[in-house]
């Protein structure tokens, strides 16, 4: 157990950090999408069937799956980073996440080995979902904890700004594999080349962590709970760690939609070609990047209570309304306006939960409640967003239904955000019975 530190070393460059601490989402993030925008080849290679939308909720579903671990590894590896430090256990999520990385992109397919092909890729992606359980919450408290001070928003959003570039370079990979090869060769094997690019870029991501500072915050600490500490503070805590998870199933619901979804959905559901999807995904990544560190820094000057009303309830009016307007008649323009107001509800409010997530959750496991509060929400909501919304569609016959479930989302985030916030903008208090009782923020 680590002893109080004296004076613990300044970082040295803060631009550094931020790009060290979040290459490994660039990592997550990059197969996470390819996962979702190959979903139709990769149900075909893995998950053959004869009804193509069997055989597309199959691949969501082993997408979902896989982040039913986020929990599981936020809890296993949060209790680690909080006890041995930040830096340490954002180097180990990031070999877990290569290994569930490279077993999916060179796994042989069904036709190649039968039954053991969908039950290695269902293995990679636990061992991704194991690792994203923690590594958003990782790092947003490594970003939290050497912000300057009165900028801890704008600090925490480039955690959500990273996965951003993640999905521009794949997106651009896709539209330059669809120019170069024909639609049956990318379905067939050129799916896999993007894979094969994220498997070449690990080693350079791991020099990048291998060269991360510890944060002052951490060194300064008087004493780092054991394990165990570590589960009963999270335990003590529940109440604020499912707040927590119902202010961010928002962010991840709309990011999922957004990002993994909507090329599956202008594809497969609006028709439109491959090259339209993928473009307006790729724009939608680049406003995704700008509008999060404007959400976190607007959030720091005006508090983080009207950002999120205001997002949230915009996101409820809207969401339907929109989605109702582009399946009427779909045109890439079409597609294009309504992603657009999704990117900027997505990047505001994730700029601005981010920082409100760290600062409500107690600071000596921080790492732990933080990230059990982001992986509930992305494991039950989030990350279930293509499966929910293929299923709502196959169900109601109303290519608008996804909205629906955005709006659910919405509903969610602003009851968390009134009870969250009540009187005064004050939080609800948290309780450490290890520790000390820790006052509200």
């Amino acid at each position: 157990m680590a002893g109080p530190a004296t004076n613990p070393p300044a970082i040295k460059s803060r631009i550094g950090a931020i790009l060290r601490a979040t290459s490994g989402n660039f990592l997550e993030q990059f197969d996470f999408f390819l996962f979702g925008f190959y979903a139709a080849a990769i149900g075909k290679a893995f998950f053959p069937s004869t009804n193509e939308t069997a055989s597309l909720l199959n691949t969501f579903g082993v997408f979902w799956l896989g982040a039913l671990m986020r929990p599981v590894g936020a809890i296993v590896l949060g209790a680690y980073i909080d006890r041995i430090g930040r830096r340490q256990g954002l180097i180990v999520t990031l070999g877990i996440m290569a290994i569930g990385t490279v077993v999916i992109a060179f796994c042989p397919s069904y036709a190649t080995i039968g039954i053991a092909a969908p039950v290695i890729v269902l293995i990679g992606r636990l061992l991704q979902g194991f690792s994203a359980g923690v590594e958003l919450g990782g790092v947003s408290v490594y970003l939290a904890e050497i912000s300057t001070p009165g900028n801890r928003g704008f600090y925490t959003s480039f955690q959500s700004s990273s996965q951003q570039v993640a999905i521009f370079v794949a997106s651009i990979l896709g539209y330059i594999l669809s120019e170069l090869m024909p639609a049956d060769t990318v379905a067939s094997w050129g799916w896999r080349i993007p894979f094969f690019v994220g498997c070449l870029i690990i080693p350079l991501i791991f020099f990048l962590r291998r060269t991360l500072e510890e944060t002052p915050a951490f060194l300064a600490m008087k004493k780092h709970p054991t394990a165990s500490e570590v589960f009963a503070s999270a335990l003590a805590n529940w109440r604020i760690v499912i707040l927590g998870m119902m202010i961010a199933i928002l962010t991840t619901t709309t990011f999922y939609f957004v990002t993994v979804y909507t090329p599956t959905f202008g594809k497969t559901v609006l028709k439109l070609s491959t090259q339209d999807a993928l473009l307006v995904t790729l724009l939608v990544a680049v406003t995704n990047f700008i509008w999060n560190p404007v959400g976190g820094a607007l959030s720091d000057r005006i508090g983080r209570k009207p950002v999120l009303l205001a997002i949230a309830s915009l996101s409820l009016l809207t969401a339907y309304p929109a989605l109702s307007w582009l399946v009427a008649a779909p045109t890439f323009g079409k597609l294009l306006a309504v992603e657009m107001m999704f990117s900027f509800y997505f990047g505001m409010y994730s700029g601005t939960m981010l920082g409100a997530l760290v600062e409500i959750v107690p600071a000596h496991v921080r790492t732990t409640c933080f990230s059990l509060a982001f992986a509930l929400a992305a494991a039950l909501f989030g990350t279930f967003t293509p499966f929910a919304s293929t299923w709502l569609i196959e169900q109601t016959g109303n290519k608008a239904a996804p909205g629906a479930w955005l709006m659910f989302a919405a509903v969610l985030g602003i009851i968390a955000a009134l009870i969250v916030y009540r009187g005064g903008g004050k939080t609800v208090p948290t309780y450490d019975p290890v520790v000390e009782p820790v006052a509200g923020h």
